[in-house]
């Protein structure tokens, strides 16, 4: 198939969908599909083999900047970038703003929408509507269970497959493939010994940062790893650690994907303390429909994970291959956290599981099966 793909997201960017965008092309690209992506902003001044290590893909495919007015909110990006995609004869347009979907699909483009999050502003559901109306729309990609029943029962239509297809976020598997254990993953960073715990991600307002400060506290004994953040807070936090007199936190700052996976295997147990509102780059709340790329990385790195019982997570985890926590109740998070450092044969089960459950989650299989059954709608 050839799939034109339009993302408003910033490249080279640390947010976790300029992150996904990059691993979806690269997934198609597996596949065997041609593909062509269209972003909004002038053309960086980055090479390849700078994005292929910053978010840790390989094969090289082509891009195309289209400048875009700020005030104009991506609606002019969206139509340049849809009769681009439709000069180039596409298969698919795969899609994420919302204002490219009701263009492409409003066309006659066959036309797939990734959904992270509910139709914002006063023209988002007038946008999802035109989308949905459109003779192009052939597929709706919510990324989790809750987001498709939301917006099903919003806006009155049925979201059911082959229409409607779950998406969560996915993992490089490839990329965890022959991970040194934590003790030998640790010399290879050059860290210390010790019972380690990690953190990886941003440290925007829900990310459960000061329940990590709080953990750090009362276990100076365990080595916490704190992976990420923008420059900006991760001086902040450094600063608050250091008046804290937190000597056992250690801030790497920002880690190139492709060097992310030793990190998280330095790690004897990884942790997620998202709170019950989870702020985004964008500045909303996606607590109720999250799927963070985090918890299919943490799975695949094979450690214990300790996250926040939140209903979205057990969309994906489980008592099984988790340990899930009241959001918040760091009495909770630090009793858990030392039956699993006195529990060797618990943390091994647990890795173990997630481990294997990280296998549907790959991106090619991702992929693979988002892209089902539409060689027969037209969108070949």
């Amino acid at each position: 198939m050839r799939i034109a793909l339009i993302s408003a997201s910033q490249v080279p960017s640390r947010t976790a969908n300029s992150i996904e965008v990059m691993k979806v092309c690269q997934a198609f690209v597996d596949l065997g599909h041609e593909i062509h992506l269209w972003l909004p902003g002038p053309e960086p001044n980055t090479s390849w083999a700078e994005l292929a290590e910053f978010y840790g893909i390989r094969d090289p495919f082509p891009i195309s900047w289209l400048a875009s007015v700020r005030i104009l909110r991506r609606y002019d990006f969206s139509l340049r970038a849809v009769l681009k995609a439709r000069a180039w004869d596409p298969s698919l347009c795969y899609v994420w703003p919302l204002q490219a979907a009701a263009i492409s699909s409003s066309i006659g483009l066959p036309t797939a929408l990734e959904v992270h999050d509910r139709p914002q502003g006063r023209l988002g559901p007038i946008l999802f509507r035109r989308f949905i109306e459109g003779r192009g729309a052939i597929r709706v990609l919510p990324i989790t269970e809750a987001m498709r029943e939301w917006l099903s029962d919003a806006y009155q239509v049925d979201l059911q497959p082959p229409f409607a297809l779950i998406a969560p976020m996915g993992v490089n598997l490839e990329q965890f493939h022959n991970l040194p254990d934590p003790k030998h993953a640790r010399e290879e960073l050059g860290l210390g010994e010790g019972f380690t715990a990690g953190y990886a991600g941003h440290f925007y307002e829900g990310r459960g940062i000061d329940l990590l400060e709080d953990l750090a506290r009362r276990n100076p004994d365990v080595r916490f790893l704190w992976a990420g953040g923008e420059p900006e807070a991760v001086e902040f936090w450094r600063s608050r650690l250091q008046q804290a007199d937190l000597q056992n936190v250690q801030l790497l700052g920002f880690v190139p994907n492709e060097r992310l996976p030793l990190v998280q295997a330095a790690c004897d147990v990884l942790l997620m303390p998202y709170e019950r509102k989870i702020s985004v780059s964008s500045g909303g709340d996606t607590a109720q429909f999250a799927s963070p790329m985090k918890q299919f990385e943490f799975l695949a790195a094979g450690r214990a994970i300790l996250a926040s019982d939140l209903p979205v997570f057990r969309e994906i985890l489980n008592e099984e291959n988790a340990v899930l926590l009241p959001s918040e109740d760091v009495v909770a998070w630090d009793q858990a956290l030392n039956q699993l450092i006195a529990d060797v044969d618990r943390r091994k089960r647990l890795a173990d599981k997630a481990r294997n459950d990280a296998v549907q989650y790959d991106w090619r299989e991702r992929a693979r099966r988002l892209l089902e059954g539409l060689e027969t709608t037209g969108a070949a």
